[in-house]
């Protein structure tokens, strides 16, 4: 059978039975990233998938929360809309998303906190040849989107998991994010949420994503 060919983005379609399974996991304190998440979710369902968010959860006590204006009150309503992800997640998805703030020029410590809990999957295999991306925010210009994305690749490699990028096959990829995942800056206390090409791009990295897991399934199926 002669694969289609999609007339927005330019990649073949196959026509393989049932829907991939995408699972997309996010550490938010002010919703930017919760904004691409969801963004990503259009992206990988307008492509067919069947789409789980999950929010991991807070590490630091109450009393650290209420420092920072705001931050309970977002953990409340994100954590209300969002189940936690599971050990059962990660084994029904066929393609993992991971996103994340920069702290520090890092991923935040809630979602490395929760990747530390996938151990045991990976000495078991059951991660190998899942498709992986990662997209990020940050509150200011050159503060570290680059290497929160770079940082958490090598996470994927370890793990065996098939490794997609954005890419440059977006129109907007040239002036927003980066080639290594959709991002947004926040712009320090004004708290900018992510811009219509930041969403954008984030709907072509979840289609793309979603297009790559159906495309190596039968990796998996053989693995």
């Amino acid at each position: 059978m002669r694969p289609r060919r999609s007339a927005r983005w330019g990649y073949p379609l196959t026509d393989a039975p049932g829907p991939t399974r995408v699972l997309i996991v996010f550490y938010s304190r002010d919703g930017s990233v919760e904004a691409l998440a969801k963004a990503m979710a259009e992206g990988a369902e307008g492509k067919g998938a069947e789409v789980r968010l999950r929010r991991v959860r807070e590490l630091v006590p109450a009393e650290t929360m209420a420092l920072a204006p705001g931050w309970a009150a977002g953990a409340e309503r994100m954590n209300a809309a969002y189940p936690a992800p599971t050990a059962d997640d990660v084994l029904w998805a066929e393609a993992i998303c991971l996103g994340s703030p920069t702290r520090f020029g890092g991923a935040s410590s809630e979602l490395r906190g929760w990747l530390e809990t996938l151990g045991g999957l990976w000495y078991g295999k059951k991660l190998m040849n899942k498709v992986g991306t990662v997209f990020a925010s940050v509150s200011s210009l050159h503060g570290g989107l680059e290497t929160t994305i770079l940082g958490l690749y090598p996470v994927l490699a370890h793990m065996d998991m098939i490794i997609v990028p954005q890419g440059y096959g977006h129109p907007a990829a040239m002036t927003a994010g980066s080639p290594y995942g959709v991002g947004s800056i926040s712009a320090g206390a004004e708290r900018r949420p992510p811009t219509d090409d930041d969403r954008d791009l984030a709907r072509y990295q979840g289609a793309r994503v979603a297009h790559c897991a159906l495309a190596t399934r039968s990796l998996r199926d053989n693995a």
